[in-house]
């Protein structure tokens, strides 16, 4: 067994694709439209064999206190790993991305978190050798 897909719930999925692929660097792996909305995942560089994100609309009932309860905590709806954060939040923070917390060092880890301006924290991970 293995994980096939993940979401993240988005407030305007075109808004999020430019976001997540523009800024982030993630690849478009679908793109199919559903009506008012699309089946739109993105992956790190659109393989075959890769985890997806599904940029999901957020317009689920559950969604809005989910994601304010998680926001006014502090909570990342999800975590990304790289390989030098220091470089990425430097690179991410010159393209004007707010981060909401810091690096941070954390023992075996170093961690920042941002807001990915569809709505939701994304934590940001360095595994320390």
């Amino acid at each position: 067994m293995k994980i096939y897909i993940t979401s993240v719930f988005v407030d305007d999925q075109e808004k999020a694709a430019r976001f997540y692929c523009d800024i982030l660097g993630f690849k478009i792996k679908h793109d199919i439209p559903l009506g008012e909305y699309r089946w739109l995942t993105v992956s790190q560089t659109g393989a075959d064999d890769e985890v997806e994100l599904l940029l999901e609309p957020s317009v689920h009932h559950a969604v809005a206190p989910y994601r304010s309860a998680l926001i006014a905590d502090g909570i990342p709806l999800a975590s990304f790993q790289v390989d030098d954060l220091v470089a990425e939040h430097k690179r991410l923070d010159g393209l004007g991305v707010v981060f909401t917390q810091p690096v941070t060092d954390a023992g075996e880890y170093k961690m920042a978190t941002f807001d990915d301006t569809c709505g939701n924290l994304i934590q940001l991970i360095e595994m320390v050798k």
